[in-house]
């Protein structure tokens, strides 16, 4: 059977309009369409009915993935978060120290 191209699909398309005119064309593209869907559903059917009987289950649904945790969670206190000044024991003779990143020099 020849393949069907471009050009033959005009020519078709052409004669369903001059035979069946503009306002009734539409409607046969709707049955159509639903007659097309009609039988996809029905054909899915019939194959699943027979999946079940050649393997004796039904469609197989996707694996589910369950994650357990082997460590409890334990809450966080904000003060082990939080980062907080250095004050010194009262009575030390400690003074604080700075930090101070050094420049890098530019080289041009």
């Amino acid at each position: 059977m020849p393949n069907i191209g471009p050009a033959e699909l005009i020519v078709i398309l052409l004669v369903a309009l001059v035979v069946f005119g503009p306002r009734k064309l539409p409607e046969l593209g709707k049955s159509l369409g639903a007659g097309l869907r009609e039988f996809r559903k029905s054909t899915q059917s019939l194959k699943d009915e027979l999946d079940v009987g050649v393997n004796g289950k039904g469609p197989q649904a996707a694996p589910t993935q369950t994650i357990h945790a082997s460590v409890p969670a334990q809450p966080v206190s904000a003060a082990a978060v939080t980062p907080q000044a250095a004050v010194p024991a009262p009575g030390s003779t400690a003074e604080p120290v700075t930090l101070e990143k050094e420049k890098e020099p530019v080289q041009g």
